[in-house]
Parts: C-alpha cells; structure tokens; sequence
C-alpha cells in the first residue's frame, strides 16, 4: 500500500496485490478486503487497487468537474500506470469503477488490453445525470432500491452476505467534503443515449460484462443494450443475483475473468479459440 502523486496536490491510495508483469487495475471510491480483485492476485495477476480522487484516505478535492468527473478519473488511472511504469494493463472495476472503464475505452483504448466491467452498465442518459448515492444525500429519493435479492436456500453464501454487510456499517462515517461530491453517471459529456450507444461501438477492446438478473442499478437491460453496442463483448449474467456480485460470487466472477483474460491473451478474443 502506498501513495501515488497523479497531479500536483493529489495523491491516490493504492494497494497492491501479486506480482509478476500480467497487470490488472482497478479504481474505485474502496474495495471490499475479500472481493474480486483479491482473488485475481491469487490467480496470477498483479492487481492495484486505487482509491478515486476526492475519496479517503485519497486526496480530498474541493473542484466540481462538472460532467467531466469521469474523465479525471480515468485520466487518474492512466497517471498511476505512467508512475508505476506499467504500459499496457487491463482494467476491472465494478458499478462507479467500470464507469471509469467505459471512459478509459474512449479516451486511452492502447493502454487497455481488456476489460472486465462488474455491474457496469453504463446508465441511460435518457435516464438522469445525479448519480444514486448524491440523490440519496440531497433526499431527491428515500432510499436506492435493495441492490440484492434474497438468497436462495445457499447458506454459505448468505453467511459470506451478513460478513459483508457487518464490515460495512463498522465503518466511520465519510468525511464531510465527499458526502457532497457528485461525481454523476459515465459518459454524461456525450449528452444522450443515441450518441452513449454510438460511443459504444466503436470500443474495440474485448470486454467482458458480468452481472445479476436483479440489479435495480445496472440492470440486464442496460447491459444487454452495451453488449449489443460494444463489438467484441461477452455478457454472463446470473439469477438469483444483484448489484454485489463481485463480492457474493466472487469464485464464479474470478473463473469468468479468468477464463475470458486467457482469451484475449491467447487470441485477442473474447472466447476460446476456435479449432476446426
């Protein structure tokens, strides 16, 4: 763990996790001490974990990037591969951190080999701009609808859930200066849905897209319409499963990364090669 400067006052928080020159990052507002990324650095990866800017124990940030909060993040992200000396990587993040992988696919797509987008959708514009939990913050809704369903007849998954939820509220309150940052939905500079889903096609980078039938945030619906946009794609989606996914099955989401990063490693696809 350490501090990386991207800019002149602002240092990222990162941990890293792994060895070896087969990189993944990932940039997040925290991650979760037992969740995908973890598990990728006991496959063979080399993982780091970078906390956004404006978000502790990152530097604090008193500007309003406007509808360019994304784009700083994923500048962010390229910055710190520049220090660590990393060229190329590939980019895992899950809800707001694959919404900083749709804006690296755009703005730095030779630095990304692959993608693995978690719950990603990315929103509609047609949609809104506030992201959830400033909606939440301004009383603009009363509560975000349950990000999983209940768990069926799988004990050990439901102890793994309670284990989660119990680190979660024995956290410290967020400091005050992040309570009112709205860093609003990915790619809300490019003004509507016709012109996200455009963008869209024209990623060339495989992706891989995983999510749960019932997630009320990225819902299948909007990450089947960015499968069919974005050309080399594959989308796994599980029932029974919200918006954790990549902490409530995090064996079955690490073997999907891992199977589809061997992909794009061996053939440059998104599935296996084809032997005929």
């Amino acid at each position: 763990m350490g501090y990386i400067e991207v800019e002149e006052g602002i240092s990222l928080y990162y941990e890293e996790f792994g060895t070896g020159d087969n990189y993944i990052l990932s940039a997040q507002m925290g991650f979760y001490k037992k969740g995908m990324q973890q598990r990728m650095a006991e496959l063979g990866y080399h993982v780091f974990c970078m906390t956004i800017r404006g978000f502790s124990p990152s530097s604090s940030v008193s500007t309003d990037y406007g509808e360019h909060w994304y784009d700083v993040f994923a500048e962010d992200v390229v910055r710190f591969a520049d220090a660590m000396q990393i060229d190329t990587f590939t980019y895992m993040g899950a809800s707001h951190g694959a919404g900083i992988g749709w804006h690296l696919m755009l703005l730095h797509p030779e630095r990304v080999k692959a993608f693995v987008a978690v719950v990603g959708g990315p929103h509609s514009l047609d949609a809104g701009r506030m992201s959830y939990r400033q909606m939440l913050e301004q009383g603009i809704i009363k509560e975000i609808p349950p990000f999983n369903p209940p768990i069926d007849n799988d004990p050990e998954r439901e102890t793994r859930r309670r284990i989660r939820a119990e680190h979660i509220a024995s956290l410290p309150p967020a400091p005050e200066g992040e309570r009112h940052i709205d860093y609003g939905r990915p790619l809300m500079r490019l003004g509507s849905e016709e012109a996200l889903i455009e963008a869209l096609k024209g990623i060339e980078t495989p992706v891989l897209m995983l999510g749960g039938i019932e997630d009320p945030i990225s819902t299948p619906e909007l990450m089947l319409r960015s499968a069919k946009a974005v050309p080399h794609c594959k989308l796994v989606l599980y029932a029974n499963c919200g918006h954790d996914i990549d902490t409530d099955l995090i064996e079955e989401t690490t073997f999907e990364a891992d199977r589809f990063l061997k992909n794009v490693a061996l053939n440059g696809k998104c599935y296996e090669k084809v032997i005929e």
